[in-house]
């Protein structure tokens, strides 16, 4: 009996032995991470997907998935993205959603980079046409077709690598054709397509995703993503990278210096206009200006302040307004939509500032033709008592102050006299009848 149960107990420790080596659900499975990329690509936005890309290296995770929705966004940018998930160590996920999500313009770009690409139902992708800016001619013209050429020849060759449908990455550039996201999956464009974050990892589970010469089976069921939040920092660059918040900052920043220079000293119009001025700028560079709009805007407020100094009946007002609106809407000269300043900005903008610099004039002006209201000359029109007989000279109480003052009559203490004008340094007077 003994015999028989040290049989069952090495039966049963053999069995425990067996079960420990063999990889299952009970396994700590490596984290997935994921990022929510919903808007313009910008350099701010560059820069947050490629150190989520370095983060999620770092801690180890099996894969990282990028939900995007984006109407398209900077070439460089773009090319930063593309680039590092090429050359990345670890599977990337582009998944396009919720419903009604895109990926247009450098969003195809993204979505043909990815080891998987994903669409939930409702979404579209394509119209990848680079857009180029400046004056239109034989020399754009030729410019133009470079830039196209050499879109076309980098999405043809990531998706070659990908495996996916090269014809139709090449129509996305050359003929801006989009897609839904079931002609996605029938063209190849796309592996597959998911209502949700939770069916798409259960899908992929047990898929082997080769890169970079290393072969990785993915085991995403069950495991619960990890968000990767923008850091303030990054907030910041996204926000003030929209065209629209830039030129708000411009004009602000503009404001501020002005009411610093009209009135030396009162420093915070100072501090708070460089700063507009300085997070403006820093937009700017990383937006496609066009300096000519630019240059209006500024010739606009100059004109504004000239104005104010030289009397033209408001025609340099006028010619501020109109250089001030055809500037701001110069300032981002593109086709597309999502880079333009809005029109319920500039409208608001230039009303509001051709309306302070109107009030400005008419100020100034109305100051300028104004009675004087101190020394002798803001005496002139007062009505006084002569304190002394006048004959020629003598003097007048006005207000309970004794002039010296002269007449071209004669006028006895005590009558009442009108104060006409000033004459050597002294008060000119008549008599009331």
């Amino acid at each position: 009996m003994k015999r028989f149960n040290a049989l069952i107990y090495l039966f049963v420790f053999f069995l425990l032995f067996i079960a420990s080596g063999i990889p299952g659900d009970a396994e700590e499975k490596a984290p997935i991470y994921s990022i929510e990329v919903d808007g313009i690509i910008n350099p701010a936005t560059a820069k947050f997907i490629t150190d989520s890309i370095d983060q999620a290296t770092q801690q180890g995770a099996q894969c990282l998935i990028i939900q995007l929705d984006t109407p398209g966004g900077l070439m460089e940018s773009m090319r930063m993205i593309v680039k590092k998930i090429l050359a990345s160590n670890i599977p990337i996920i582009v998944y396009v959603a919720p419903g009604g999500a895109r990926a247009a313009s450098a969003g195809v770009f993204i979505t043909i980079a990815a080891h998987i690409a994903v669409m939930a139902p409702g979404t579209h992708i394509g119209a990848a046409h680079p857009v180029t800016l400046g004056a239109e001619g034989k020399e754009s013209k030729t410019m133009t077709e470079k830039v196209v050429n050499d879109a076309v020849a980098d999405i043809k060759a990531t998706a070659k690598k990908r495996g996916r449908n090269v014809d139709w990455a090449e129509q996305a550039v050359r003929k801006s054709v989009s897609i839904t996201d079931e002609e996605a999956l029938k063209l190849k464009v796309i592996d597959f397509i998911s209502p949700d974050l939770q069916e798409l990892l259960t899908k992929i589970d047990g898929r082997v995703v080769k890169f970079n010469g290393v072969t990785r089976t993915l085991h995403t069921k069950g495991v619960q993503p990890q968000p990767i939040q923008m850091s303030w920092r990054e907030r910041l660059l996204d926000i003030i990278s929209n065209p629209s918040i830039a030129y708000i900052l411009l004009m602000l920043g503009i404001y501020g210096i002005f009411f610093e220079l009209s009135s030396p000293g009162a420093i915070l119009p100072g501090v708070v206009g460089g700063i507009f001025l300085i997070l403006a700028f820093y937009a700017l560079q990383m937006l496609p200006v066009n300096y000519a709009g630019l240059a209006l805007i500024f010739f606009g407020i100059i004109l504004f302040i000239a104005e104010i100094k030289v009397v033209s009946h408001g025609l340099l007002a006028v010619g501020g307004v109109i250089s001030l609106f055809l500037g701001s809407i110069m300032l981002f000269h593109t086709p597309t939509e999502y880079m333009r300043i809005s029109m319920s900005v500039i409208i608001p903008a230039v009303l509001v500032s051709a309306a302070f610099f109107i009030f400005a004039v008419t100020k100034a002006i109305k100051a300028r033709l104004s009675k004087p209201t101190t020394g002798m000359e803001g005496l002139i029109g007062e009505i006084g008592t002569a304190s002394t007989p006048i004959a020629p000279e003598g003097k007048v109480s006005i207000h309970g102050e004794f002039w010296n003052v002269v007449s071209d009559q004669p006028i006895e203490r005590g009558e009442k006299v009108h104060v006409i004008g000033v004459e050597n340094l002294k008060l000119k007077v008549k008599k009331i009848e």
